[in-house]
Formats: C-alpha cells, sequence, structure tokens
C-alpha cells in the first residue's frame, strides 16, 4: 500500500562546520518530529561521522534517517549522497576522504566539526578540512555513490555559489544525477524559468538545514511503499505508481 511521507533530505549537523553547534542528533530529531517529517537526510559536508548517531537517536520516533553527505567537487559544486545505511555512507566516506583537500580545520576560523552521540554528547572532533573541496570530479563522485547503492543530487541548483551551473554554467548531459534540488526560498517554476535544462531531471527542495528552526523549511512529499533507497528512486523516475510532490 503506498502513502505519502513527507522528508527534508538535507540536513547538516553539528559535524559540518558552517552548523550551528545545536545542531546534535537527537535535537534533529526531536525537531524533525515537531515538523511532522517522515523522513530526514543527514548530508554534513565531506563526512558522515554523524549519521549512525541520527540514525540510533531516531529509534521509536518514527522517523527514518537516511545517511548520507553532501560532498564538494573538484569543480566546487555540491552534490548530495543519500543511501539506507551507515555503512554504505561511510563506505563513500572513505573515497572523500581519500581525495579531501590536505590540511587541518581551524575551528575559530571555519567553525567546530563536532562527532556526538545519540545522547547529544560529544564523542570527539573531525579534525580534517571538511569545508574545503575534495579533488574528486563530478562525475566520479555520482559514479562512487551509484556505486554504493545511493543516489546522487545537485545540491541547491539555483545558487551562484557551490551549484553545478553556479561552477559550470550548465549540467553535463553525460552527468547520470538521480534528482536536482532547489533552495528552500526559490520557487521551482521560477527556477526552471531561468534553467529550463533542469527540466530533464526529476526536481526536490530541502532545507539544507544548518540551524534546528531551518528543519522542515522546504520539503518534498514521496508516495510510497516503504521510506527507501529504492522506493525513492522509484518516485523520482515515477514508477510502479510511485512518485513526488514539490
Amino acid at each position: 500500500m503506498l502513502k505519502w511521507f513527507r522528508a527534508d533530505l538535507h540536513v547538516h549537523t553539528c559535524l559540518s562546520p558552517c552548523a550551528d553547534l545545536t545542531m546534535s542528533p537527537k535535537r534533529i530529531i526531536l525537531k524533525a518530529r515537531e515538523k511532522e517529517l517522515n523522513i530526514i537526510g543527514i548530508t554534513d559536508h565531506n563526512s558522515a561521522e554523524n549519521v549512525e548517531a541520527t540514525k540510533r537517536a531516531s529509534q521509536g520516533k518514527n522517523i527514518k534517517v537516511l545517511c548520507g553527505m553532501e560532498i564538494s567537487s573538484a569543480e566546487e559544486a555540491h552534490v548530495i549522497a543519500l543511501f539506507d545505511t551507515a555503512d554504505a555512507a561511510l563506505g563513500l566516506q572513505s573515497q572523500v576522504y581519500e581525495h579531501l583537500t590536505p590540511g587541518e580545520n581551524k575551528d575559530g576560523v571555519f567553525g567546530e566539526q563536532i562527532i556526538a552521540n545519540e545522547f547529544d554528547e560529544v564523542e570527539g572532533y573531525n579534525k580534517r578540512l571538511l569545508i574545503a573541496s575534495t579533488m574528486m570530479r563530478l562525475s566520479d563522485i555520482v559514479r562512487e555513490i551509484h556505486a554504493f547503492g545511493g543516489i546522487a543530487v545537485a545540491s541547491h541548483i539555483d545558487r551562484e555559489s557551490f551549484s553545478i551551473i553556479g561552477q559550470l554554467g550548465f549540467i553535463p548531459p553525460d552527468l547520470k544525477l538521480d534528482a536536482v534540488e532547489i533552495s528552500s526560498h526559490a520557487h521551482s517554476e521560477e527556477v526552471l524559468q531561468q534553467f529550463p535544462d533542469i527540466a530533464r531531471f526529476p526536481i526536490i527542495t530541502a532545507s539544507d538545514a544548518h540551524f534546528l528552526d531551518d528543519i522542515g523549511m522546504a520539503t518534498t512529499n514521496f508516495l510510497l511503499e516503504q521510506p527507501t533507497i529504492d522506493e525513492i528512486r522509484m518516485a523520482l523516475h515515477n514508477e510502479k505508481g510511485r512518485k513526488i510532490s514539490v
């Protein structure tokens, strides 16, 4: 039986240096419940080290946590990767870490990168330069996301900074994205008029939340049998009755 799921697929935690320190796993789940979300995607910059804690925090809360990250390509464009399991996200993370720009995070400049548990206790700090780009090209990132069984979404495609169109001026015709995301403040009709080429992709919207109150600011509804990546993939392609509504 198909039913509608309300999803915010682009949420950062306190692991992202630009996110507020209150974006801890437990608080994120509580806010997601308050906003009546059914699915959230945890998508920190170039890292997935808080996805497992957020999944544990969601137990018994009737919220599906998709595990992922927001990867910055060599072209300085962001791509969201989403998976069912933390193992898949961490598998991709190992590839990302191998290609991440060398250097150590400066907490006072970029912000702290906190690794937390499901009780919102600090377990450590990621010292990598997560704010930086990787040396992975867009095509390599999308290929690796698919190799680990995930879906690849072009982040905030309407923005001038850190989007594929903003960086390249176009979406490469051979880039096998599963969807494109428009920003929380944008309207799909206006974005389509400005960038008609994106009509060839499924379009979603999400909050890109860096603060608790931003969670659920923009959502996408999915008609699914269950909240899994395979079902979401079918909905994006309007298959077997599954579909999306922005």
